[in-house]
Formats: structure tokens, C-alpha cells, sequence
């Protein structure tokens, strides 16, 4: 089996590109957040915007494998993964690829204040609560921008509301 990169800027060409993201979610004192990190500046696709965390799944990797990998990665943290609750696809303009993302619920399970970033993926992160978000990170969105759909979703869900279709 060849393990091929499917970073965000890696060459793919005609290629469908699986990403595994997570919309980690945290308590506050009755207030649930959602964990956002900010894309590196470096970053040739969409640089400093404020993402869902994820990443590729390598051929033949299994999907939350991906997810946790991704996750450790980039934060040195380790999730508990609930369930896939949303998806979208977009054309990746850098590596000519169309992505197919998937997005779980996710919790740390560490201590968040031990969340470390690796610098050449992410440059800050926030936590958010859905009002907060909707003024700070959705104000950069669309209303028909997908992963924004997906947040919006997720928010409802853990509130126990039954999203719109």
C-alpha cells in the first residue's frame, strides 16, 4: 500500500480527497463552545481562516483513525469521537482535488488548556460559544458556505433542536 500525503496543498489533480473534520465541543460553566482553530498564515488554501480541525484519511485508513491522527497531530491531544452528524464537498482550487469532508462530534480528553499547536498548521484558536460564533468567525462566511451549515447543525444537535433540511 503506497501512503500518499493529502495535506492541503499537495498536488491531486482530478483526484477525491476524503477529509475527516471534527467539531469539538467543550462545558463551560453550562455554555457549550466549539473549538476552532485559526489556519496558519503560511497556508497556500485558505490561510488564516478559522476551520473545523481534520485532515486527509490515507488510503485505506480508517476514517476516525484519520480523525484522531489528524487531531494529535496538529494539537497533541487525543478526542473521543461521537458520531458523523453532517458532510459537504468542495473543489480545492491549490491541489485541484474535490474534497468530500465529514465531520464528527468530537471532545478532548485531556485537559483542553494542554491543547498545543503545531505552527505550521494553525497560528491561534478560540473557543466559541453559538452566539459568539455567529458574530466573530461566521461574519468571514456566507450563509450558503457549507462548513458554516455543518457548525450551525452541530450547535442545534447538542442542543437537542432538530436542525432544517
Amino acid at each position: 500500500m503506497t501512503n500518499t500525503s493529502h495535506d492541503s496543498e499537495t498536488p491531486a489533480h482530478g483526484q477525491q480527497v476524503i477529509t475527516a473534520c471534527a467539531f469539538i465541543h467543550h462545558n463551560f460553566d453550562g455554555t457549550t463552545k466549539l473549538f476552532m482553530p485559526k489556519r496558519a498564515a503560511t497556508k497556500k488554501f485558505l490561510p488564516n481562516v478559522y476551520e473545523l480541525p481534520g485532515g486527509h484519511v490515507d488510503f485505506g485508513e480508517d476514517i476516525v483513525a484519520a480523525l484522531e491522527r489528524e487531531i494529535t497531530e496538529e494539537f497533541d491531544m487525543t478526542i473521543k469521537v461521537g458520531d458523523a452528524f453532517a458532510a459537504f464537498t468542495y473543489l480545492n482550487d491549490v491541489k485541484g482535488s474535490h474534497s468530500v469532508e465529514v465531520v464528527f462530534f468530537a471532545q478532548f480528553v485531556e485537559a483542553i488548556e494542554k491543547v498545543r499547536l503545531n505552527p505550521e498548521d494553525h497560528s491561534e484558536y478560540h473557543w466559541y460559544s453559538q452566539a459568539e460564533f455567529a458574530g466573530v468567525v461566521a461574519s468571514a462566511k456566507t450563509d450558503d458556505d457549507p462548513e458554516l451549515q455543518c457548525i450551525q447543525k452541530g450547535f442545534k444537535l447538542l442542543a437537542g433542536e432538530q436542525p432544517e433540511f
